[in-house]
């Protein structure tokens, strides 16, 4: 299984989703991918529609086919990944300090800055 979530070929797509940071059509993922693997047009378009059965992408008609987006970030969806983790993993004060252990300077230096920003933003 890709990320947690999503199939394998679904987090496939939806990498490549939101890397083009717009909206795209099941002809733009396809092209992309058939460079790369041995896969059909429907294969895709099933796909991209599953995800948007999950509630992982949105769509409009444009034409005959449809645009899709994402209804995440992937930010959002790391940041959601990371809640579900704080929350089953046993106590999260622990899982939190094992978690801030395995960080890299940058990593901590980021994570201090988020946390002086949302502390000034509560202040505000």
């Amino acid at each position: 299984m890709g990320a947690r979530g999503f199939g394998e070929l679904e987090a496939v797509v939806i990498e490549r989703i939101w890397d083009r940071a717009e909206k795209t059509t099941v002809r733009e993922v396809f092209d992309g991918l058939a460079g790369e693997r041995d896969i059909a047009y429907t294969t895709v378009m099933s796909t991209m529609d599953n995800l948007h059965r999950k509630g992982w992408l949105e769509r409009e008609r444009v034409g005959k086919a449809y645009a899709y987006w994402p209804t995440l970030s992937r930010e959002e969806y790391s940041a959601r990944l990371m809640c579900e983790a704080l929350g089953s993993g046993g106590r999260s004060d622990l899982v939190l300090a094992h978690f801030v252990e395995q960080m890299s300077a940058e990593e901590s230096e980021g994570l201090r800055a988020a946390l002086r920003k949302l502390t000034r933003g509560k202040r505000a």
